[in-house]
């Protein structure tokens, strides 16, 4: 815990010493109420929290409609983790140790970006898909406890790219990242299960396959 409160210390010096007005709170519950009240230009969240926990708040925070960019740091080095934190609604998620040089940058970066409205739910036909309450449904009935993280994280791929051509290097890298046990039909196994879930129990063929390409989904909005 002292270490903690010293790594906090040390963050909020570094980047009031590069300009910015920096608030440190040292619990989620309370992290969640400040974030809703004031216009800040980016949040940054430790996932270890008392009371509540980084993603915790930052599902709340999506929830909520609040678009704040939020950049989870954590010790945790695996991949599923890496996951659940985009899942939960963060813009970037950066691994400790870090240096601080590196943390303005991509602070910088996602101020960069403002806060563009997000819909809450993404909606593709009559696929819908909500990445802050990780849920999502087709033609009104609920799969989510059908749907694997990492199938969750390839619909919200192809749901925030329709009717664009994913090759299989763009969709490990966003899926798989650097993690090393991928294999190289690890896409179109993915793929398969996805289609099994939330294409043919619906007698539908939305996951299109392009040839020597990549996949895409239908876009209906033309």
């Amino acid at each position: 815990m002292e270490d903690e409160i010293k790594m906090a210390a040390l963050l909020q010096r570094s980047l009031t010493e590069d300009g910015y007005t920096v608030d440190v709170i040292g619990e989620g519950k309370g992290a969640l109420a400040i974030a809703k009240t004031e216009p800040y230009a980016a949040i940054v969240l430790d996932i270890m929290m008392p009371g509540m926990d980084g993603f915790e708040v930052c599902r709340e925070l999506r929830a909520n409609g609040c678009w704040i960019p939020i950049l989870i740091v954590t010790a945790r080095t695996d991949v599923s983790d890496r996951v659940e934190g985009l899942d939960s609604g963060a813009d970037d998620y950066l691994v400790k140790p870090f240096s601080l040089i590196e943390l303005s940058a991509r602070i910088r970066a996602l101020i960069r970006r403002g806060q563009p409205e997000r819909p809450t739910v993404l909606v593709v036909g009559d696929l819908k898909l909500d990445p802050a309450r990780h849920r999502v449904w087709r033609a009104d009935k609920e799969l989510t406890k059908h749907v694997s993280p990492k199938e969750f994280a390839l619909l919200e791929l192809f749901m925030r790219n329709p009717g664009r051509v994913l090759s299989r290097e763009q969709i490990i890298d966003q899926i798989w990242g650097l993690e090393d046990d991928w294999f190289s039909n690890v896409v179109d196994q993915y793929v398969a299960y996805l289609r099994r879930k939330v294409d043919r129990p619906f007698d539908r063929d939305d996951i299109e396959t392009i040839r020597g390409v990549g996949y895409r989904l239908k876009d209906y909005s033309g």
